[in-house]
């Protein structure tokens, strides 16, 4: 008999106040991290992440702590005598490895835990957290993010970490299923297919949802709330959800019956769509930016509820983060440098769509990023070497110069290479990368595999430079010198004249 999450919750529980008084026996606990040169102190080193399981308890309100049960599968790269998971923001009840009781403590934003004996390389780990899941914290941080009437997730960029125990890096994407019990009128949609729904003997329902393909940590999505889901089918059979908050079901409809032609749009240009389902999550919050958590892209309400906004600019960025289950989602950014991959790609294909729909050309929206692009490199760096961001800003990578400064590149790549060829290399890109990661030094050596030119010199320069190169094909492009160009703030009166967005994920 497979235990529900709530009854697994209470029996991990009688081990916790034992467990706390080992904890406190460990010594000398120190946060790790894999080195990403953003993020330095994000992911652990000596294991891979095979699957996470994360069972919570939602009490029916969402200004309460959860408590929660995460099992983390791994295998051991390295011999460890200690393996530390990334975790915040949660109270620890207990730490079992392999099925004993480990011994825990915390360092900086680190689980450090230390089994009862070494572990080799090439060892099978399990290691078992209970702990609490809030969603109380201040504005921003990401993690959870409240709504109306529940929650969802926004773990971009650092912020998986703050939900469950996880190697929290892009790096080590792992299979994901979610185990969420909560009252009988709360309706709970993960990321990937729902795999189970459970009436508990007290009228609540513990809804399972299952990734078929793996994930970055800060993709997973949950939401929980008074919510509707709708049903439709895309390409070739494609099972298509969106969630709704419920009581703007019908006002959405209108919207959101586009997804399914979108997919077709994408699949034309790259392929076939790379996952199982994908959907929608409309949620009645303020985030400030929508989000591509992998099968179920985040979208605040306001957005699709703003009669002032053309049709061509909503259903563009609807189109990013749909761009995002390829690139991004399926093939991940193995560091946060190469963020541009995954932007870069993303505005592509959202400038597309908007030329192709009323909004302006692809020439003129990089013709005026051109200009800007000096400056978008001297205040955030260039575009596969992003600064750092500054400390508490976390989200201050996402930079324009990700945005529409890498759709750039791309720009430059098929004005050099000719559209035939470059088509091919996206092909390229989401095949040889399926399901995996890679970084800027790959697709700069399949680009130069598929089109047969030697474009180490091309990528350097338009990936590392300060400045940027000249455009082929346009010897009259110029660019703004550092200082001159406009804030990269973008008020609504720029986008409604064209101007690139930058609220996308």
């Amino acid at each position: 008999m497979l235990a529900t999450p709530r009854r697994r919750v209470r029996a991990l529980l009688l081990t916790a106040a034992s467990a706390a008084l080992v904890a406190a026996t460990l010594p000398g606990p120190r946060a790790l991290g894999i080195g990403d040169r953003l993020y330095p102190l994000l992911g652990n080193p000596g294991y891979d992440v095979l699957s996470y399981d994360i069972a919570l308890a939602y009490p029916g309100a969402n200004d309460r702590p959860m408590e929660a049960v995460t099992t983390v599968d791994a295998r051991t790269t390295r011999r460890l005598d200690r393996v530390n998971l990334d975790f915040t923001h949660g109270t620890v009840r207990s730490v079992e490895v392999n099925g004993a009781p480990a011994p825990f403590a915390t360092a900086e934003e680190d689980l450090v835990i230390e089994p009862d004996r070494a572990l080799a390389r090439g060892s099978r780990l399990r290691i078992t957290v209970a702990h609490t899941s809030d969603p109380r914290g201040p504005a921003g941080a990401g993690g959870w993010v409240r709504t109306r009437d529940g929650l969802v997730m926004a773990n971009q960029a650092d912020a998986a970490h703050r939900v469950f125990p996880c190697n929290d890096h892009p790096s080590d994407k792992a299979y994901l299923t979610f185990r969420v019990t909560a009252p009988e009128s709360v309706t709970v949609v993960a990321g990937g297919r729902r795999t189970g729904l459970v009436r508990e003997e007290d009228g609540a329902r513990t809804w399972t949802y299952r990734s078929a393909h793996p994930m970055a940590t800060e993709l997973a999505q949950v939401a929980i709330g008074d919510l509707t889901v709708v049903e439709r089918k895309g390409p070739h059979g494609l099972p298509v959800r969106d969630v709704v908050p419920a009581a703007d079901r019908e006002a959405l409809e209108p919207r959101l019956a586009g997804t399914p032609d979108q997919i077709g749009w994408m699949e034309r240009r790259v392929g076939r769509y790379p996952f199982e389902t994908y959907g929608v999550l409309v949620a009645d919050t303020r985030t400030g930016f929508e989000l591509e958590t992998q099968t179920l892209s985040l979208f605040e309400r306001s957005l699709l509820t703003d009669e002032a906004l053309p049709s061509w600019y909503v259903d563009s960025i609807m189109v990013h983060e749909l761009a995002h289950q390829w690139f991004g989602n399926s093939v991940t950014p193995r560091t946060w440098s190469d963020l541009w991959l995954s932007e870069g790609h993303a505005t592509w294909y959202e400038a597309l769509y908007a030329e192709e729909h009323g909004g302006p050309s692809l020439t003129e929206r990089m013709r005026r990023a051109y200009r800007l692009s000096d400056g978008w490199r001297a205040a955030g760096g260039p575009p596969a070497r992003p600064d750092p961001p500054a400390p508490g800003r976390q989200l201050g990578i996402f930079r324009p110069v990700v945005y529409d400064g890498s759709a750039l590149v791309l720009y430059a790549l098929r004005q050099t290479v000719g559209a035939a060829a470059f088509e091919r290399l996206e092909r390229a890109w989401l095949s040889v990368h399926r399901d995996a990661t890679a970084d800027s030094a790959d697709f700069a050596h399949l680009a130069s595999r598929v089109t047969g030119r030697d474009l180490d010199a091309f990528f350097d320069r338009w990936l590392h430079a300060p400045r940027t190169p000249p455009m082929p094909g346009h010897p009259d492009w110029r660019s703004d010198a550092p200082g001159q160009a406009p804030s990269a703030a973008r008020d609504r009166a720029a986008l409604l004249r064209g101007a690139a967005p930058g609220n996308s994920g």
